[in-house]
């Protein structure tokens, strides 16, 4: 079972980077198609900036699971060397934990946001399903679409939080806990 879920997590964290690889991708294309259309060809995609920003967003909150889940949000590494082992272990604990919290308000309020977010988008075509099939809508896309981001990234944060934070229990227990391997401490530290 252990394995599994070791695979799982894996498997998760692979296709999290490959998503943000295309998010990224996607942004940079966008961008650059959208200039030159624009000072090239003088007549610009009317959905080429939406698009740029919408790729971006997505970017950001997939990113924020990844590195809540890698252990590289933001810490305070150099403090944590500084501590005793238990000590360490217990702030990074609580830091994570207090992550995880946001992860559960973010899903919250993100399944709020998208069940009460009106609006479209006019320069925007979509698929939507409808009488059990993918229809194609040529505009008019629902600005819901765009913000389903929030619940799927808190629901992403809240569990990389979680098995960060039994992964990290686990290795406490085992003796092998360590806050930081990109922290370089000439005279020691942690013990």
């Amino acid at each position: 079972m252990v394995k599994f879920l070791v695979a799982l997590d894996l498997w998760i964290r692979k296709i999290l980077t490959v998503f943000c690889m295309l998010m990224l991708f996607m942004m940079v294309a966008f961008t650059v198609y959208t200039v030159i259309m624009r000072y090239v060809f003088l007549n610009p995609p009317v959905w080429g900036d939406l698009l740029t920003v919408l790729s971006n967003i997505w970017f950001v909150f997939i990113a924020l699971a990844l590195t809540v889940r890698e252990k590289e949000q933001i810490a305070l590494n150099l403090i944590y060397t500084r501590l005793p082992t238990p000590a360490a272990f217990a702030i990074q604990q609580l830091w994570t934990g207090i992550t995880c919290a946001l992860g559960i308000v973010i899903f919250i309020y993100g399944l709020e946001v998208v069940s009460k977010m009106g609006g479209k988008y006019w320069e925007m075509w979509h698929f939507a399903w409808e009488n059990g099939s993918l229809v194609f809508k040529p505009n008019y896309m629902p600005k819901k679409y765009a913000v389903m981001i929030l619940p799927i990234a808190g629901i992403l944060v809240s569990l990389g939080a979680l098995v960060a934070i039994i992964e990290d229990t686990v290795h406490f227990k085992q003796g092998r806990f360590v806050v930081s391997d990109d922290i370089d401490i000439m005279d020691g530290g942690g013990e």
